[in-house]
């Protein structure tokens, strides 16, 4: 299926490692040009390499942070592709940590560096997007926006206020052609994975392997998820092909979320 990504221009935000990275990848191998951030230069720069190595679609980098650096990471990546088509907002994870022991001065950091991009971001490439009449606005969330996911209270609650504001301007764009939805990861085999499951191995004083094979066994699939699995899932989110999909939470989770 062609996905008619060939010359779209994607921003990938947090793309130098896991499933940024895996998005950014994806989206090149269709065809796409894509502008990758990071705070960490060696990690970005090796991840855009290894695109412009293989992809069909090239790969642009700046190191910025999130939290600082909206307003010049669109400035530089709309010099870079011409424009932006195509915005994957990722961003990253806080601490695992149980809700009663979330301080109150923990929230306001976690939001801005978590939320507030996004807003700013998206905000900011939307004008575009509606005056060209096509424009894919894909927030990365977590599961935990469905069914909270224990000791990770600081992830369940922010990335929910997405949801909000994901399905609110859904309805506001849709009209001028441009979609925005989100992906809920389930447990992708990540270092973020791999962090958490050690989190929770000394929260529980087990192993880290026991942990795994725990949380596993949770997973109709029976096994983790592959970054390549979720970032497909993006790809097609972000395509010509994915039209008449907007306003919507698209699980890759293996069936492990118990709800309908």
């Amino acid at each position: 299926m062609d996905l008619g990504l060939k010359g779209k221009r994607a921003l990938v935000l947090s793309s130098s490692k896991g499933l940024g990275r895996g998005c950014a990848e994806a989206l090149a191998r269709e065809g796409a040009d894509v502008f990758m951030t990071a705070r960490s230069a060696d990690k970005l720069e090796a991840a855009a390499a290894a695109i412009n190595t293989g992809g069909a679609g090239r790969a642009h980098t700046m190191v910025a942070d999130l939290t600082k650096d909206a307003g010049a990471i669109v400035e530089k990546a709309m010099a870079a592709l011409g424009g932006i088509d195509i915005l994957v907002a990722n961003t990253g994870g806080p601490p695992a940590r149980m809700a009663a022991d979330v301080k109150p001065e923990d929230w306001t950091p976690m939001f801005e560096a978590m939320v507030m991009p996004v807003f700013r971001i998206a905000g900011l490439v939307l004008p575009g997007m509606r005056e060209r009449g096509f424009g894919r606005i894909v927030t990365i969330a977590s599961s935990g926006v469905l069914q909270p996911i224990p000791n990770l209270a600081m992830s369940n609650t922010l990335r929910s206020a997405l949801v909000g504001w994901s399905k609110t301007l859904s309805n506001e764009v849709a009209g001028d052609g441009v979609t925005v939805n989100m992906v809920l990861p389930g447990r992708i085999q990540t270092d973020r994975l791999g962090e958490l499951d050690k989190a929770n191995a000394d929260r529980q004083g087990k192993a880290v392997e026991d942990v795994a094979k725990a949380a596993i066994a949770q997973i109709p699939a029976g096994r983790y998820g592959r970054v390549e699995e979720f970032a497909d899932m993006v790809c097609f989110l972000a395509s010509e092909r994915a039209s008449y999909v907007t306003g919507s939470l698209i699980r890759v989770d293996g069936g492990a979320v118990k709800g309908v």
